[in-house]
C-alpha cells in the first residue's frame, strides 16, 4: 500500500448548525437514506462522512454518487477511509504486490466490490491481473468525477476540540507526517491505550468487536481517553446499524454527546416480561472459532474455542472452512424486556427471535405483536 503521508484539513463548525458524524456506510444506501430521514437532515445541517462509503455491498457505486449529488445542495464534509482508498490504489498505484491483493479481494467480494460495479458499467473486465492495465485506463476516463471526488478527501479533519479520522491516530501533533494508510486502517484503535486532549472520533472498527459479553452497536463515548468510536457495523454485521453522532459546539464532557441510529429492521412490540442474562458471550469477528458438538435442524450445539462456553448457534450462521468451523457474530445473551418494549427483529426462529433493543442484540422468547 502507498506510504503517502496524511492530508489534514481544518474542521470549521458553523454556529447554530447541527453537525452529524457518520462512518462506514459501506454502500448501504437504504440505511443511509433511512438515517437521514430519521435525523430530519436539511440544508440547515452539516453531515461529516468519515470514510468507507464503498465496498462490501452491491450498492457501493450508487451510494458514492448519491453523496456526491447530495453535497451539491447540502453541507457535506468527507474523510477518506481505507475501503475508499482501495479504489484509488487500484486506479492510481498498481504493482505486483497490489495486483496480487486485488486479485484476492475482487475474487472474494465479487459484485459487492465497487471495482466490479465500475467494470460492469464501463464494459471492462477485471477477472484477472492481465485485465488491470486496460481497466485502469478505462476507469480513469469513465469515472473521472468519482475518482477526483475521492482524491480530494483529507484523511483528518481538525480543530481545537475535535480530531476526526477514519481509523485512528497515535498522537495529536505532527499529523502531516503520519502515514495516511495507518490513519485509515487502524484496527481496534480504542484498545490501544491512547489518551487525547481533543475528542478523537473514529470509525473503521465495528464497536461490537470491543465487547466480549454482549453485542452492542451503539457508539462508545469514552470520557477518560477522549475517544469516540462510531462504527455500528453497517453492512458488515448481520445486526449492524448506522450511527450519527451529534457534535456539541464546545464539548466539556461525554454527557454532552448524543447520537441517532438506524438499522432498518422490522419492529415488533413485546407483550411479555423477560429477565436479562447475568452472564453471556458475544462471539465476534476474528474470535469466532468453534467446535461443533451436535448438529440440529435449525441450531447446532457448539463450543466457543476462546471461552470454552457452550451454546446453540443458528445453522445459517455457521461457516465450514478447511481451517475449521467459525460463525457469524453470535450470542446467547437474553435481552431484558418489558411489555411494550419495541424490538427490531434480526431473525425469527422456532425458539424465539434474535432481535435488537436499542443498539443491543439478544434473544427474546416471549410473545409479541
Amino acid at each position: 500500500m502507498s506510504r503517502k503521508t496524511a492530508k489534514v484539513a481544518p474542521l470549521v463548525l458553523e454556529p447554530g448548525r447541527r453537525t452529524f458524524c457518520v462512518s462506514d456506510v459501506h454502500g448501504n444506501l437504504p440505511l443511509l437514506k433511512g438515517l437521514l430521514e430519521k435525523l430530519g437532515f436539511s440544508e440547515a445541517d452539516t453531515l461529516i462522512v468519515m470514510g468507507d462509503i464503498v465496498e462490501r455491498n452491491t450498492g457501493s457505486l450508487a451510494t458514492l454518487r448519491y453523496l456526491m449529488e447530495l453535497s451539491r445542495g447540502y453541507d457535506l464534509r468527507f474523510i477518506l477511509g481505507n475501503c475508499d482508498n482501495l479504489v484509488l490504489d487500484f486506479v492510481d498505484e498498481g504493482g505486483e504486490l497490489l495486483d496480487s491483493f486485488f486479485e484476492r479481494w475482487i475474487g472474494n467480494l465479487g459484485d459487492r466490490s465497487v471495482l466490479v460495479q465500475m467494470a460492469r458499467e464501463a464494459g471492462a473486465s477485471i477477472e484477472s491481473r492481465a485485465d488491470y492495465p486496460l481497466a485502469r485506463r478505462t476507469f480513469r476516463e469513465r469515472f473521472s468525477a468519482e475518482l477526483d471526488f475521492m482524491r480530494a478527501m483529507p484523511h483528518i479533519l481538525l480543530n481545537d476540540d475535535y480530531l476526526l479520522v477514519h481509523g485512528g491516530v497515535s498522537r495529536e501533533d505532527g499529523l502531516e507526517s503520519l502515514i495516511a494508510f495507518d490513519c485509515m486502517k487502524n484496527d481496534h484503535f480504542w484498545e490501544q491505550g491512547h489518551v487525547f486532549q481533543r475528542w478523537v472520533i473514529a470509525g473503521h472498527t465495528p464497536v461490537t468487536l470491543y465487547r466480549g459479553d454482549i453485542p452492542d452497536a451503539d457508539p462508545i463515548i469514552d470520557e477518560a481517553s477522549h475517544i469516540i468510536s462510531i462504527d455500528g457495523g453497517c453492512t458488515l454485521k448481520v445486526d449492524g446499524q448506522l450511527n450519527a453522532l451529534l457534535l456539541p459546539a464546545r464539548p466539556t464532557c461525554a454527557a454532552e454527546f448524543s447520537f441517532v441510529s438506524f438499522d432498518g429492521f422490522p419492529k415488533v412490540t413485546a407483550l411479555e416480561w423477560q429477565e436479562g442474562s447475568e452472564c453471556s458471550v458475544n462471539i465476534r469477528w476474528g474470535r469466532s472459532a468453534l467446535e461443533l458438538l451436535e448438529g440440529g435442524e435449525e441450531f447446532s450445539r457448539c463450543r466457543h474455542v476462546e471461552t470454552g462456553r457452550e451454546l446453540d448457534i443458528l445453522n445459517s450462521y455457521l461457516r465450514f472452512r478447511p481451517e475449521g468451523v467459525t460463525c457469524e457474530d453470535s450470542t446467547d445473551y437474553r435481552l431484558p424486556v418489558e411489555p411494550g418494549d419495541t424490538l427490531g427483529v434480526v431473525r425469527t426462529t422456532g425458539r424465539g427471535i434474535l432481535c435488537k433493543k436499542g443498539g443491543v442484540t439478544g434473544w427474546y422468547y416471549g410473545a409479541y405483536q
